[in-house]
């Protein structure tokens, strides 16, 4: 709709023309305008015309309507639509004080009109419908109160014009906006001196000490009682929460119980930790500081319990926001039953947390956004609060961001934000309220950006007035949320100054006798104690048992047609399965799935195009060719007694891992695999790496059975899909953190899963698996359904064809993965040349199929069936400096013993892999046969000279 000020001459002629066609077909005019119309009364008319209201049952003349009031009329209605929609702008959000940058939309002037002339309009051309205020003047007051108080609101940005007119409705008739009884008020004071008088007594007796206080946004802590209360009341069984440090330690204590002696005691862990020798004996997690940990507890509402969790978190403060959402999923989902798991999103509540500085610059918070509606990652809305504190570290916003609010990413999903001023506590609880109220009716997620200040640095050690004096200067002078309210509540006669000082007190007191309880040998306690043992074994799965769930697996609905190629692989399926062809490694992980289906263990799978598979091995979702019809593989097998789910991903590594890591954090119970589109793409999820996957049990006590598939292999593709980084993993494994694998058959793959499986609760740990690309169908990598029933996980695989030869072995070549079908010989010209090898007889090829833990037993005793051995040589397609190498060294080293171990494989270098098929078949061809011929010469070539290995 145009200003409406430029509504004058032809364009009043205009509008009156409109409202007549209005008149005589409602339909034939744009919504805009018909609801401006039909909230036109006969009272309204005569106020604009001047003269009587026309009689009952007939209409007024538009011509009769004055072209100058109509217009005013029109005029009126634009700037109440502007508060609703910039009102924010001239809102008193901010704590400290100072100008706001205020619209000029919102001036009267800016239409054409003045106050006089709203108070000659009556208030429906305002709101729209009738109304006891006594002119139009009145109720654009009354918005501004409430769109430019200490509330503002976004929501017209919202495309859904029936959620921008419940949030009108919900905004403006002030329904959680009542007023507190005083009971409730003094409750809230009470919560509020909780709150500071922590923070307090922490500065005075840990002076110091970093705790990175709450102070300044304070209300944060009545504003989380709020949404538990009403998740509780709503039907939640789980309130799910992740934030960064800031006000941790507070959201510990006094949202999830944590006893103030176990935070006390934290801050005495130096005097009362155990000793070194103790703690290098020992196996107990090594821990993290005090802001880093989670806790959960259960509180009761109305005597229904909930549950509330807070997660850990590193310093990498939004990483968690995925972590959080997928734990809220797994609280959601029944996974009990066949077909897919049955989500209710009342069950599972996630509230998150940011920083003000954080939101809008770490991309995992847009990628989380992202995921708010799609069907394998929605969890019904969730609530997200910035703590917004006006400043991250030392940097000013105008450094920190392009847009004016911190929260202005989140518009961009159509995503509702409201920000309050956090020194009016009703105003928070208020906001709150609403906020979930949203979540409820709407599914989605909303904004709370509460803003407020830090009193202190960055942390308690930091000097904030060398970089925001001006700020800091204020700071100081102005008082606590805690004194503002409980001002507040003295002046309207609520409480006596006497009440509200002793309310704090009683804080003080509290505190004191604790830390006087402790004393100095006060033993340092843990948080959470794992509950996971360790224990569980494979068990195995009978040949008819597999011929009947491939039955299940290749059966299809009546009428359903996939495509034509498609169902000649799914044929081939079928026949592998009842022993007339052998099993590749896509049938052999459907036969691993199906087989713990019907077992009862729930499978979800994520990841980019995984329905069908990157390399189109997969499959699990079918396509009718002619409808498009969907059809889930594994919803319709008839044995299973649990819930399988399959999702592709969006365009995401970051947030999708951090989301199935949470799933299976929370739900142990669960197979949680993803898949990587290719290996390379793992680096978009290094920080879900480094700060979750491998160590996360050991900072908080946290176990994961996450699976990542992680293509891997060097077929001439170039650096960007070849490498998985088996380095990078390797490097993190220690104290049985990781399983990391790389399979070379599709038996030792179904193996491998069924494994992992059963020892999800004696032993979780994320696994790993290198998984191949030309392997998937490659006639060395495939197994019979015989190999499938029969044995189990082989973390080492001799070599089959070495057995009778075993005496004269005097060379063992040791590898891991694809690199294997190279050596022994993948095609017709490369096993003759292979075979005319000098010496060839005197080799064998053994295979590394589980890389961490080391398998140490299992090569020792391939190495003792070779009684001739004179060498060992690690082959690998990465480079030096890639790959298994530098890990694997030193640990067949320590195996070997006298037994010189030598290195074949690329050189080092920056990038994984070649970029021109040429060089690769090149490189590919030297190392293989270097391996099989024995050491390269000292000289000859710079590749060549770089490739000697150190004998030992």
């Amino acid at each position: 709709m145009a200003q409406l000020r430029e509504f004058t001459g032809p364009n009043a002629a205009y509008v009156l023309d409109l409202f007549e066609r209005f008149q005589r077909d409602p339909a034939s005019v744009d919504q805009g305008w018909a609801g401006f119309f039909a909230s036109l009364t006969p009272a309204d008319l005569q106020a604009l015309e001047g003269t009587a209201a026309p009689a009952a049952g007939t209409a007024a003349t538009p011509a009769s309507v004055p072209q100058a009031d109509f217009a005013k009329a029109l005029a009126a209605r634009e700037l109440a639509r502007s508060i609703r929609g910039r009102g924010h702008t001239a809102a008193r959000l901010n704590p400290l004080g100072g100008d706001p940058d205020v619209d000029p939309v919102l001036d009267p002037a800016w239409h054409g009109i003045t106050e006089a002339d709203l108070a000659a309009l009556p208030a429906s051309v305002v709101v729209g419908h009738r109304s006891d205020a006594p002119n139009a003047l009145s109720e654009i007051q009354r918005l501004r109160g409430i769109y430019s108080g200490t509330v503002g609101w976004e929501f017209l940005h919202l495309p859904n014009p029936e959620e921008r007119a419940w949030l009108r409705e919900a905004v403006e008739s002030g329904e959680y906006a009542r007023p507190l009884p005083a009971e409730r008020r003094r409750a809230l004071l009470d919560r509020v001196s909780q709150v500071e008088g922590f923070e307090r007594f922490l500065h005075r007796a840990f002076f110091g000490q970093k705790r990175f206080s709450i102070e300044g946004t304070d209300l944060m802590v009545p504003m989380l009682d709020e949404v538990i209360g009403e998740a509780a009341r709503a039907g939640a069984d789980d309130v799910l929460i992740g934030m960064a440090h800031r006000g941790r330690l507070n959201v510990l204590t006094h949202v999830l119980g944590k006893p103030y002696e176990m935070m006390l005691a934290g801050f005495q862990s130096a005097a009362a930790a155990p000793s070194l020798d103790a703690y290098q004996n020992s196996d107990e997690p090594s821990g993290d500081v005090k802001y880093h940990m989670g806790w959960t507890d259960t509180r009761e509402v109305n005597g229904r319990p909930v549950r509330v969790r807070l997660s850990p978190n590193p310093s990498h403060l939004e990483f968690v926001n995925p972590v959080v959402v997928g734990m809220t999923r797994s609280a959601q989902d029944d996974t009990s039953g066949p077909g897919a798991p049955k989500v209710d999103p009342r069950r599972g509540v996630a509230v998150l947390i940011h920083g003000d500085a954080a939101f809008p610059g770490q991309g995992t918070v847009p990628e989380t956004f992202n995921m708010q509606s799609l069907p394998g990652y929605s969890v019904g809305g969730t609530l997200h609060i910035i703590a917004n504190n006006q400043v991250g570290f030392t940097t000013d916003p105008q450094q920190g961001r392009s847009t004016r609010y911190a929260s202005d990413l989140a518009k961009g999903f159509e995503v509702p934000v409201v920000h309050v001023n956090a020194d009016d506590a009703e105003a928070c609880l208020a906001v709150a309220r609403l906020a979930f109220a949203y979540r409820a009716r709407w599914a989605k997620d909303i904004v709370i950006d509460l803003v407020g200040y830090r009193r202190w640095g960055h942390n308690e050690g930091d000097e904030p007035l060398f970089t925001q004096p001006v700020m800091y200067g204020v700071i100081k002078d102005h008082p606590t949320a805690r004194e503002a309210y409980a001002a507040r509540l003295v002046d309207e006669g609520v409480m006596t100054r006497e009440e509200a000082d002793a309310a704090y007190q009683r804080v003080l007191d509290t505190l004191s006798k604790t830390l006087e309880g402790l004393g100095d040998g006060a033993a340092h306690p843990h948080d959470e104690p794992s509950t996971n043992g360790r224990g569980g074994s494979e068990r195995t799965v009978s040949r008819e048992a597999l011929l009947e769930l491939n039955q299940g697996l290749t059966a299809r609905p009546e009428g359903f047609t996939p495509n034509a190629r498609l169902d000649k692989v799914l044929q081939k399926r079928a026949e592998a399965g009842n022993g007339e062809a052998n099993i590749d490694w896509g049938h052999a992980e459907a036969l691993a799935f199906a087989s713990l289906l019907a077992e009862g263990t729930p499978i979800r799978i994520t990841g980019q195009d995984v329905e069908r598979g990157t390399f189109s091995h997969r499959h699990a979702v079918l396509r009718d060719a002619g409808t498009g019809a969907r059809m889930n593989v594994f919803h319709l097998l008839p044995q299973a007694k649990a819930s399988f789910e399959i999702h592709n991903s969006p365009l995401s590594e970051m947030a999708v891992m951090g989301f199935e890591y949470g799933y299976s954090v929370a739900d142990p119970d669960t197979l949680v695999l993803w898949e990587a589109q290719f290996g390379d793409f793992v680096n978009g999820a290094q920080v879900m790496i480094d700060q979750y996957l491998a160590s996360s049990h050991q900072k908080w006590d946290q176990r994961s059975g996450l699976v990542l598939l992680l293509p891997h292999g060097y077929e001439g593709q170039g650096p960007e899909h070849s490498s998985a980084r088996l380095e990078r993993f390797l490097q993190l494994c220690a104290e049985n953190n990781l399983r990391v694998a790389n399979c070379t058959t599709s038996a030792n793959y179904y193996h491998l899963l069924r494994r992992q499986a059963a020892l999800l609760h004696g032993d979780p740990r994320p696994l790993v698996v290198m998984s191949p690309k030309s392997l998937l169908r490659h006639p060395m990598a495939l197994s019979s359904i015989d190999q499938l029933a029969n044995g189990s996980f082989q973390p080492v695989i001799p070599d089959p064809t070495a057995a009778e030869r075993a005496e004269g072995v005097t060379r063992l070549v040791l590898c891991s993965g694809k690199v294997y079908v190279d050596l022994v010989g993948s095609t017709d010209d490369h096993r003759r040349e292979r075979a005319a090898v000098e010496g060839i007889e005197r080799v064998a090829i053994g295979r590394v199929e589980e890389l961490y833990p080391f398998p140490a037993d299992e090569i020792a005793a391939l190495v003792a069936t070779y009684p001739s051995l004179q060498e060992v040589v690690w082959v690998q397609e990465e480079p030096r400096n890639m790959g298994a190498w530098s890990f694997i060294a030193p640990r067949l080293a320590a195996v070997l013993g006298e037994i010189p171990l030598r290195y074949e494989g690329r050189p080092e270098r920056a990038s994984p892999a070649e970029g021109y098929m040429h060089r690769h078949l090149a490189e590919q061809n030297r190392l293989v046969f270097a391996a099989l011929r024995g050491a390269p010469p000292a000289v000859g070539g710079r590749a060549g000279a770089r490739l000697i290995g150190k004998r030992k």
